[in-house]
């Protein structure tokens, strides 16, 4: 079985997060995404500090498409600098981490 990665990531609104993460899937570069509720972001950007409602999703992939989710991810993001993050799984249920595996090929 191959390693595990969540990759976690933020969209500027629950539109542009369903669409990047079905489109994710279309391509098989994720097996699964899950969208979560909205969370309040403050951050510094470009000198100021700012805050924002975000969507964060998490993607679920295997270990040697991480870059490739990545990279895809970011083209579709409508952020300059989007937040995406991959994160290894230490361990998950054996029939779980086989279905991730199958929905990657």
């Amino acid at each position: 079985m191959s390693e595990i990665v969540t990759v976690y990531a933020v969209f500027a609104d629950a539109a542009e997060a369903e669409r990047i993460a079905r489109a994710m899937i279309e391509r098989r570069l994720a097996a699964c995404a899950n969208i979560l509720a909205p969370c309040r972001s403050i951050y510094r950007w470009q000198g100021a500090i700012e805050t924002a409602e975000e969507i964060p999703a998490l993607f679920k992939t295997r270990a040697d498409q991480v870059e490739a989710l990545i990279a895809a991810i970011a083209e579709l993001h409508s952020y300059e600098v989007p937040a995406i993050v991959a994160w290894p799984i230490a361990h998950a249920w054996p029939a779980y981490g086989q279905w991730i595996e199958e929905e990657g090929r």
